[in-house]
């Protein structure tokens, strides 16, 4: 029996004493702050002119809360995919069309430097000129562009405002749900943005999303076991067209990929090796020479999030 079969075979004996209805990555994460946060949110709706939506250009689908989506119905809506500096640039264009079918503005924007924050600006005027025009003949001159700003944990959106106002008037880190008061942001003299908390939903539709959520590190890695997370994110990126990033970056050959894939275990058990591979090629080793799995997840993670194994985005549109 492999290391791989030993290791699971442990976690599946945890798994069964705790042993729930749903699936493992069902995750009961819905804090009791976060059904307050939602009813909050449909309160200052009413207040509102734009909703602008922050999502992860990497995982577009994963990062959208459907719970957001059904409450700002009827609002005029703009798409940003956000982190657009780390996801695949075909890509980016696939998913701008993707929103613009829908009849919704999507625009690319990196929040750490600042790129497309202008064309939101932009944006949010042009899709309100008609409105303002009509509350001007009114006699409503001057009337303020008021535009909330939703999105999910750690999609960006702190760095956003604090690009967008140019300032750095609120708490940024690295870890999600930082943001947590509510507060009105002066933009220009003409937009108001209201930021919210990162809103959450009570459960994943299913086991992708749970995993895209806990690559880019919406889902903290002390929720879901690091070592699984980076077991499947390099599980992904094998059976994807960025294989080839995994193996420029760690030095390992497309045919030593090859020969472990054909190893004869089952496919996790040689997905396994290579992650044991990656650690052995980064220097992850442990006295004995055992591999440091721990480390070698840290790595691997690491290297995802902060776009050192390339620009990768994990989901496509359908453009059915």
């Amino acid at each position: 029996m492999d290391m791989y079969q030993k290791r699971k075979m442990r976690q599946e004996k945890v798994k069964n004493e705790n042993k729930e209805e749903n699936s493992k990555y069902n995750i009961n994460w819905y804090p009791g702050h976060m059904a307050k946060t939602r009813r909050q949110i449909i309160e200052d709706l009413r207040l509102i002119d734009v909703v602008i939506e922050l999502l992860d250009a990497r995982i577009p689908l994963s990062s959208r809360n459907p719970e957001i989506e059904k409450i700002t119905k009827g609002k005029k809506k703009i798409v940003l995919l956000n982190k657009c500096d780390l996801s695949d640039e075909g890509l980016n264009k696939a998913w701008v069309e993707y929103f613009k079918k829908q009849n919704i503005p999507a625009l690319l924007t990196d929040s750490n430097s600042g790129n497309g924050i202008q064309n939101c600006l932009r944006e949010i005027e042009r899709i309100m000129n008609e409105d303002l025009t009509k509350s001007s003949e009114k006699g409503r001159v001057g009337k303020k562009i008021r535009v909330m700003i939703l999105g999910i944990p750690n999609v960006g959106k702190s760095s956003f405002i604090n690009r967008v106002a140019k300032k750095t008037s609120l708490e940024v880190a690295n870890r999600p749900g930082v943001t947590r008061s509510k507060q009105w942001i002066r933009v220009n003299e003409k937009i108001e943005l209201l930021d919210t908390p990162g809103v959450l939903w009570p459960k994943f539709e299913n086991e992708e999303i749970a995993l895209n959520l806990a690559f880019t590190g919406t889902i903290k890695d002390d929720i879901l076991e690091r070592t699984e997370i980076a077991f499947n994110l390099i599980k992904a990126l094998l059976n994807s067209k960025y294989k080839l990033n995994l193996c420029e970056r760690y030095k390992i050959t497309e045919e030593e990929v090859e020969q472990i894939m054909q190893m004869p275990q089952n496919e996790n058990s040689n997905i396994y090796e290579i992650m044991l591979l990656i650690g052995k090629k980064r220097g992850a080793i442990m006295s004995g020479g055992k591999i440091d799995e721990e480390k070698t997840a840290r790595i691997i993670l690491d290297d995802f999030r902060s776009g050192k194994l390339g620009k990768i985005t994990l989901e496509k549109p359908n453009t059915k």
